[in-house]
């Protein structure tokens, strides 16, 4: 646990907020999460609504419904599916059902892949990616990891980096499953906020690599983080093993009928993809321009940012919460350094706000 906001290790808490800087939850304007600012679809509200008698029920435990309406979506059959309570649980399934002694990570990386790794009794091993290249390791390394663990975690994009990997690169780690045995576990959670150009994905490979389990999140895009839906895609057998892992009616009933919704709204999705996309370039050319601080090129609907060396990002932090905004220090983040934080790509209202208040904390510092 950390001081900060990140005292159980993510960003997003409400409640830790508060408390620190004397502010109701709501009050606050959340770039530690990177959540669509855009809010739920209109329609996954109003249905959520009106079934809330449902919660007499229990959920199903099969998850058939949206299993199916998923496996009609993914132009895949239902057994290749399994849903969690989040990709968090479905990374923990993996973990569980497979029962690695080593899991590999690549830093600067999501700090749940190492944290469930040692949770559960795995011992992890780490290579770290370069700045240069946008914190993606060289091939090589990446390829000594495959041979050394029996389950690697890749991201992409990556959190906190935001950065993909090409078609290529997942090609060619998804051959080095069938040459090492290794299990490749892909976290796609924020694929759905790259340009569908840039999608790229395993999952029309998968029949040849039995050794891949690719990860998604329906919480990101369609702002349900406090409702909790991710799935895992993989071979029949491997999603068995894992549903055996999984504690019944782990996925609850709202949770399920919201996941049917989500898959109905691919507009809302694109367009969503599409005002990202713009923001995301404003508020990257805002903070380059305006404070000539380090910003990457990310592709999702965040970014990662490094303050100058007079201002640590824990203190920077701490200056924008007494102000009502929270952003990710990233100093805890192996691989990255004190003066790393994230933010979200918010609304344009949202991002001019921060934008302003972190060149008045720069203008003050220098002022010093």
């Amino acid at each position: 646990m950390t001081s900060g906001i990140e005292r159980y290790g993510h960003g997003g808490d409400l409640v830790t907020a508060a408390e620190l800087f004397g502010r109701a939850p709501q009050e606050m304007v959340d770039f530690s999460a990177n959540i669509n600012p855009l809010g739920p679809p209109p329609r996954l509200l109003e249905t959520l609504q009106t079934a809330l008698t449902e919660i007499v029920h229990y959920p199903d435990p099969g998850h058939r419904v949206f299993r199916k309406s998923l496996a009609e979506k993914l132009n895949v059959e239902a057994d290749w599916l399994l849903p969690g309570n989040g990709a968090a649980e479905c990374m923990a399934l993996a973990i569980l059902a497979l029962q690695p002694k080593k899991v590999g990570v690549v830093y600067p990386c999501f700090s749940e892949y190492a944290k469930l790794a040692s949770q559960f009794g795995a011992k992890v091993i780490a290579i770290y990616g370069k700045e240069e290249s946008g914190y993606q390791p060289e091939m090589e390394q990446l390829h000594r990891l495959f041979v050394e663990a029996d389950m690697i975690f890749v991201g992409s994009p990556n959190n906190p980096t935001g950065m993909l990997y090409e078609r290529e690169q997942w090609l060619q780690m998804a051959a080095w499953t069938n040459e090492t045995g290794t299990v490749l576990v892909a976290d796609e959670a924020f694929l759905d906020f790259v340009p569908e150009e840039k999608q790229f994905s395993l999952l029309a490979e998968l029949q040849r690599f039995p050794q891949v389990i690719l990860i998604r999140s329906l919480t990101k895009m369609f702002a349900i983080p406090g409702l909790r839906l991710g799935y895992s895609i993989a071979h029949p057998a491997m999603v068995e093993r894992m549903k055996n892992k999984q504690v019944t009616w782990s996925v609850n009933q709202l949770a399920l009928l919201a996941g049917e919704v989500c898959l109905q709204e691919a507009e809302f999705a694109g367009n969503t993809r599409q005002w990202i996309a713009v923001e995301r370039v404003w508020l990257q050319d805002q903070i380059r321009s305006k404070l000539e601080w380090q910003v990457w090129d990310g592709e999702a609907n965040f970014l990662l940012v490094r303050s100058p060396a007079n201002l640590p990002a824990v203190e920077l932090q701490q200056l924008l919460g007494k102000k009502g905004i929270l952003i990710r220090d990233c100093s805890q983040y192996p691989g990255l350094t004190e003066h790393h934080f994230r933010i979200a790509v918010r609304t344009r209202e949202q991002n001019q706000r921060l934008v302003a208040e972190l060149c008045e904390i720069a203008r003050v510092k220098r002022a010093l």
